[in-house]
């Protein structure tokens, strides 16, 4: 697992690389820190080359999306596909997040 994290015009980008799986989810929840605080921004969260994510990674990504809420920030994920689109579907995360 990877994440790419650029900072453009006031907002922030990240890309998500391979697998968040119980190994990976606690470096996971570390390399969001820096998202969580600029949570007041607009973030944005490519998942195209994300290829798994377990319930440790759902669970930062809820985290995320809260804390922006609570600060006026705004999270969206893009093209969320395959094996992940499908874990979002089962576990209804779908509904609650704002994918593109």
């Amino acid at each position: 697992m990877n994440i790419e994290i650029k900072e453009q015009n006031g907002n922030y980008h990240g890309i998500l690389y391979g697998w968040i799986d119980t190994a990976e989810g606690s470096q996971f929840l570390e390399d969001l820190k820096p998202l969580m605080a600029n949570a007041g921004k607009d973030i944005e969260l490519n998942c195209e080359k994300l290829e798994y994510i377990c319930s440790l990674g759902l669970r930062g990504l809820m985290q995320l999306k809260k804390e922006s809420a609570a600060k006026g920030g705004k999270l969206v994920l893009t093209h969320v596909e395959g094996e992940v689109l499908k874990i979002f579907k089962m576990t209804g995360f779908v509904k609650l997040f704002d994918i593109r």
